[in-house]
């Protein structure tokens, strides 16, 4: 019995023993044949920065970004996010060296217990999404969103019927006007009916133009669906209505920056789940429903917390009152909704007064519409309000004096919580609301170009939180003290230009703040320079231009602020000269700098050149001498050299050469002289050139017509150029402006200027956009002085309207160029004081646009063109001291111009010269000859008729009533009756005065 048991315990222990090992055996093979998985994996990917270094060793679970299940040892997760993504808003220095890339192994097929997989914000380009991701079915999370796959997207995705998350966004590429573009895409989407449990898409950037409007059909089968991300992807026409809307749990849809072009898709009504709704960038048109044509319905959007249709076309007007209050058990309609964003549409109508019953509202955006009316006082009932934006509007009217809000939000000020209040861009008008100065909370105040009045309030130096604020653009005056700043610690940003402001603190003031941006233009801060800027050492933008300021500039001022990087001091009646230090040693990141209008003296100091981040020097309007430095070939990343208006001599340095970014140079009205350097062609970028009244030598180079194919402007007025016209000038296939009046040019004026290509169009770039880059450029505003009727205008932000050839006082011959009556753009054409010959083409109607036309001091003959008539918007005409003939065709806009515009020309005749035409007199004797004759038969007619007229009035009467007795007796009886009426109406009116006076 004893052999029996110990038998069967051996046997038992043997069994147990062997079953064991073999469950140890079984998950050891589990174990390495994962981590072979992921070491192959690894193999495949480029790891730059070390994000794998853990991965080493056999206790994978602890590597990092894999996660197992507990007991088992199964990989069911690998996290491999970028942890440093790009971001529209933000790109980190390091996220592409915590980039992963290469290829990735199909190995991960293996690990079949997987269910989240994320690699996003990585970089795979340029393979497509692998086709065995389609497989690894027990999936359940899946973002690959950011990583640089291109190519189409798998279909077999479809077979993860388990996946709850699905992200293959792309990275974007914006190209214009909000849309963007990608390498991803997607051309039949029916797959994604089966991926039944699905809660999350996103599917943004990824192109889906060849889907159609099969998305919204296809997405209607996904009833678990909570969050739909469609961002860019292409997407166009109208947004379709699904036949029975089956999208009961969706709580998130963004479909913004697609081109949707139809109306607010109405049965998104129905969807009362619906937490955020993103459709803004899109061409949405109409009524909002939600709003306005549908009021009732909106009480089905009692969870809605967000609501965004910005950047579209819908236009109407907001209603008086919406409903919704009983719907969603609440006081107020949407009361859940925190953020409603309507901007850059077309809304009209005034600011309702139910927007105050939103209690929840933290962000209101209603800018860039065509809102009317005032600001009501409701506005204080937004007590979570938080952003409030209504700027570029035509809001109008003023302030009201008081706002509600106080006791409804249980607060002693009213808006306890807005942060920023932009009313910008308005039409307001009247004085600065004390309640202002009351928002304690305030961090931006924006009140920029509109039209109040008065002074500023000292409440507002009470906002202690206040960072920016802009009052700029305005008809404010008053004085600002020290009492408007004294609590302003936290202000960076300070706009007050363009106002009547008068500055009034003491010398010795040491402000709160430490300022990034100061703007006071147009305001009264000297004479003396404001000594309270040396305790400012954060500066980046400071403009004082036209701040009545007569002093010097005093040496600390260039070591300001090495973080400066706009400077503006012109319009002033600045004195001294510039330092002589090397002030690029202090402001290293220097981008403009305007001394324009002053009286600054001496020479450019060398040192100039080391300001190397320089994008504009506009030096001009002064009193400086010398020579340019060449240092300044130093500058390399100059766009703009403005040097023009001063005393400067010597010849164009050839550093100039250098400055290969170089767009705009002006050294007009100096006395430079020699030649124009060779190196100047190296200048291809050039837009502008002007280096009129000088004393600069030599013929025009050949190589001005073949090196700025750029070229809008070319001014070389009044210089000492000789010889003839360069034959390439036509080249210059974007001139706008071409002078070269007052200097020794001779020879003919080639046939070819017709090929000014520029010139031939009616419509013309935008000259003062030519920098619009956003850049430092942006804020120089091009001059040109353009000769009209032997005066000097000025034009700047008009210069676009500008396309003129003057080519008057010189030597130039030949014929009149025909061809110039093609450049039908031309509004000035001036080719007086030459020796040119020939006639005036008919074909010179044809330059609809032209205003101005000298042609005066030629030798021009034959008759003016009839056609000339037809230039109706000309506006000045000299054609004297030629060698013209014939009558003068004094009609339409000819007839508008004076005998000036014509003397000098012996042989013209007619109006509104004295000299009457030679035809003229024989003309006026046969008309007066032919006036006689025709005298002598009206009158002859005249009295005949009257004859005529007398005898039938007098016997036509006699012989009817001789033919006939009764009618006789009958007549004259009437007659009787009425002389005996009338007689007695005489009496009875002689005796009624007579007893009166009586």
């Amino acid at each position: 019995m004893e052999r029996i048991s110990i038998f069967i315990l051996v046997f038992l222990y043997f069994i147990s023993t062997k079953t064991a090992c073999n469950g140890h055996t079984h998950i050891n093979n589990n174990v390495q044949f994962e981590r072979r998985a992921l070491i192959d994996f690894k193999s495949g990917l480029t790891d730059p920065n070390n994000r794998l270094s853990s991965w080493k060793g056999n206790n994978y679970c602890y590597w990092h970004g894999i996660g197992c299940e507990n007991g088992t040892g199964f990989v069911v997760s690998i996290d491999l996010r970028n942890p440093y993504p790009y971001t529209l808003e933000y790109e980190y220095e390091n996220q592409r060296y915590m980039n992963l890339s290469g290829v990735i192994s199909p190995s991960l097929i293996k690990l079949k217990y997987l269910k989240y997989l994320d690699l996003s914000f990585n970089s795979f380009k340029p393979i497509p999404i692998p086709q065995f991701f389609g497989s690894m079915k027990n999936l359940v999370y899946l973002n690959l969103s950011q990583c640089g796959f291109i190519g189409e997207i798998p279909s077999n995705l479809g077979n993860l019927s388990n996946l709850q998350y699905l992200d293959f966004s792309s990275d974007s590429t914006y190209y214009s006007d909000f849309r963007y573009s990608s390498d991803l895409f997607i051309k039949n989407i029916e797959w994604m009916t089966n991926l039944v449990s699905l809660k999350h898409l996103g599917s943004n950037y990824v192109n889906l133009s060849m889907v159609g409007s099969q998305w919204v059909e296809v997405l209607n089968k996904l009833p678990m669906l909570t969050e739909l991300h469609l961002h860019g992807c292409s997407l166009f026409g109208s947004i379709p209505t699904p036949s029975f809307v089956n999208l009961t749990s969706l709580a998130v849809i963004g479909i913004s920056f697609n081109e949707f072009n139809s109306t607010f898709p109405e049965w998104f009504l129905n969807v009362s789940s619906l937490v955020s709704i993103d459709i803004r960038a899109n061409e949405l048109h109409g009524r909002i429903p939600v709003l306005s044509s549908i009021p009732s319905s909106i009480g089905n959007f009692c969870n809605l917390q967000y609501l965004d249709l910005s950047y579209n076309n819908l236009n109407g007007s907001l209603p008086d009152i919406i409903n919704g209050t009983e719907t969603c058990n609440s006081k107020s309609p949407l009361p859940n909704l925190r953020v409603l964003d309507l901007g850059s549409n077309q809304l009209m109508g005034k600011f309702p007064n139910w927007l105050g019953e939103l209690k929840n509202l933290e962000e209101l955006y209603l800018d860039n519409n065509q809102l009317q009316g005032s600001i009501p006082s409701s506005i204080g009932n937004f007590c979570n309000l938080q952003y409030l934006d209504l700027s570029s509007n035509k809001l109008n009217g003023s302030f009201p004096d008081i706002i509600n809000g106080t006791e409804t939000c249980n607060s002693k000020s009213p808006l306890p919580n807005l942060r920023v209040l932009d009313l910008g861009s308005n039409q307001l008008m009247g004085k600065f609301p004390n309640w202002l100065g009351e928002l304690k909370n305030l961090e931006k105040l924006y009140l920029y170009n509109n039209q109040l009045q008065g002074s500023i309030p000292n409440l507002i130096g009470n906002l202690s939180d206040l960072f920016s604020l802009d009052f700029s653009s305005n008809k404010l005056s008053g004085t600002l003290t020290e009492q408007h700043f004294w609590k302003l610690s936290k202000l960076e940003y300070l706009y007050i230009g363009s106002n009547s402001f008068r500055l009034d603190v003491s010398s010795n003031w040491t402000p709160p703040f430490q300022l990034r941006t100061l703007s006071m233009g147009s305001c009264h801060i000297g004479p003396a320079f404001p000594a309270w800027l040396q305790s400012q050492k954060n500066f980046e933008y400071l403009d004082l231009s036209n701040a009545s300021i007569s002093s010097s500039i005093p040496n600390w001022f260039w070591n300001i602020s090495s973080n400066l990087e706009y400077l503006i001091l012109s319009h002033n009646q600045l004195q001294g000269q510039l330092p002589n230090s090397n002030i690029g040693e202090f402001l290293p990141n220097l981008l403009f700098l305007s001394l324009l209008g002053n009286q600054i003296a001496g020479t450019i100091p060398n040192s100039i050149g080391h300001l190397s981040s320089l994008e504009v020097i506009d030096f001009s309007r002064n009193n400086l001498i010398g020579a340019i430095p060449s240092t300044i070939n130093n500058c390399s990343s100059l766009i703009v050299l403005d040097l023009g208006n001063n005393n400067l001599f010597g010849m164009i340095p050839k550093s100039l050469g250098s400055l290969q970014l170089l767009k705009s140079l002006h050294l007009n009205y100096n006395k430079l002289s020699g030649e124009l350097p060779l190196s100047l062609r190296n200048l291809t970028g050039l837009d502008v050139l002007d280096l009129s009244y000088n004393n600069l030598s030599g013929q025009i180079p050949a190589w001005i017509g073949t090196a700025f194919s750029n070229l809008v402007i070319l001014n070389l007025r009044s210089n000492m150029f000789s010889g003839r016209l360069p034959s390439l000038l036509p080249n210059l296939s974007s001139l706008h402006v071409l002078d070269l009046a007052q200097n020794n040019l001779m020879g003919e004026i080639p046939v070819s200027l017709v090929e000014l290509k520029a010139m031939a169009q009616d419509h013309h770039m935008s000259i003062s956009s030519l920098y619009d880059n956003g850049g430092s450029s942006s804020l120089y505003e091009e001059r040109l002085i353009v000769i009209k009727k032997g005066l000097s205008l000025e034009y700047s932000r008009t210069l676009s309207l500008v396309v003129s050839i003057d080519l008057s006082h010189n030597n130039l011959s030949g014929e009149f160029p025909k061809g110039i009556t093609k450049l039908f753009g031309l509004v000035f054409l001036n080719l007086s004081m030459n020796h040119i010959i020939g006639r005036i083409p008919e074909s010179i109607s044809k330059l609809r646009q032209l205003s101005s036309l000298d042609l005066s001091s030629n030798k021009l003959f034959g008759s003016i063109p009839s056609s000339m008539s037809l230039l109706s918007l000309l506006g000045y005409l000299n054609l004297s001291n030629n060698n013209f003939s014939e009558k003068i065709p004094f009609i339409g806009q000819m007839s508008t111009f004076t005998e000036s515009a014509f003397t000098g020309n012996p042989n013209l005749c007619g109006t509104p010269l004295l000299i009457k035409c030679q035809d003229e007199g024989t003309d006026k004797n046969q008309s007066d000859v032919e006036d006689k004759i025709d005298g002598g038969f009206v009158d002859q007619w005249f009295y005949l008729s009257i004859g005529l007229g007398f005898a039938v009035g007098m016997l036509v009467p006699y012989f009817v009533l001789a033919m006939r007795r009764s009618w006789y007796d009958a007549y004259f009886d009437l007659v009787d009756k009425i002389v005996k009426w009338l007689l007695f109406r005489r009496r009875v009116t002689y005796t009624r005065n007579h007893a009166q006076r009586k």
